[in-house]
């Protein structure tokens, strides 16, 4: 990963524990999309540099449907990240797939319909995306895993809801039928827009609890019950840092690059000619070697 950097998006609850991988440089910076959550942590771990982003903001104020996701990988882009390891709370559609154990997805159904989900508002660009997760990063987490002190499930499809209400029973029963492992509301279009980006993008998923068609005990005081599901969030966020706090380093010796990094080499469909220097302008981190 020569002149790379790795970038860590963190979700529920890992967001707040970032600043446990390190000290560093705190950046605030503006991109054509707005501004990101809030400002990006530069630091190292294990001589790799890395680029640290809270996706829910100082404070989690900003809900799944209100993040800021172009802002958030344009502004990675533009300090030079080229993989990002992301991380985000989620409920369990299989009984296998218990709170505090840890899930490696491979596999998207994107149910949002509320986000800006492309750069491309001003040209046609359609990327590949029938693997949405890369192959390279997710063998790496796979690697990173050995002797963790937690299951960890390789492999896995993620349902992207839009939230931020949680489903219904219904719903959830029909997830379960599609064969789903998973329920969450930020994957998409984070993972989309890193593509677009050309930045790999890998996720550990933190299962909290059994989404609602295992149903809780009619006896199970709600109190305890939220208890339960934050101790599984701190948990899971520990074995979840652990596990990328393992894998930086690994990315960071990575040599060869990925066929994510070439994604837009035969995606670009519009006249290149004829887009407008402002496009050009706007787009130049993204689109610059491939626009002259």
């Amino acid at each position: 990963m020569a002149n790379g950097m790795v970038g860590v998006i963190g979700g529920t609850g890992l967001g707040e524990a970032l600043g446990i991988l390190g000290g560093g440089e705190v950046r605030e910076v503006e991109t054509p999309f707005g501004r990101p959550s809030g400002p990006i942590t530069l630091t190292e771990v294990g001589g790799t540099p890395v680029a640290l982003l809270s996706r829910h903001g100082p404070g989690h104020l900003l809900s799944p449907s209100k993040v800021p996701y172009r802002a958030n990988i344009f502004a990675l882009k533009q300090l030079g990240v080229t993989h990002i390891l992301a991380s985000g709370a989620v409920g369990s559609l299989r009984e296998e797939i218990a709170p505090k154990h840890l899930v490696l997805p491979d596999q998207i159904i994107d149910k949002t319909f509320r986000r800006d989900g492309t750069f491309f508002d001003e040209l046609a660009v359609h990327v590949e995306l029938a693997a949405p997760f890369c192959s390279t990063l997710r063998s790496v987490l796979e690697k990173g895993s050995t002797g963790l002190p937690a299951r960890v499930h390789k492999g896995g499809t993620y349902v992207c809801m839009e939230g931020p209400q949680f489903s219904t029973r219904a719903e959830s029963e029909l997830h379960r039928a599609w064969g789903a492992s998973l329920i969450g509301m930020t994957v998409m279009p984070e993972a989309r827009l890193a593509r677009e980006a050309e930045i790999c993008y890998a996720l550990v998923a933190l299962p909290t609890d059994y989404d609602c068609w295992r149903p809780h005990s009619a006896f199970v005081d709600q109190n305890k019950l939220i208890e339960e599901i934050l101790a599984n969030v701190k948990t899971a966020t520990q074995n979840a840092l652990e596990l990328i706090r393992r894998a930086i380093p690994l990315v960071g010796a990575l040599e060869k690059p990925c066929a994510c990094q070439s994604a837009l080499a035969l995606a670009i469909w519009s006249d290149r000619g004829l887009i407008p220097p402002e496009v050009r302008e706007k787009l130049q981190p993204i689109l610059g070697k491939y626009l002259g």
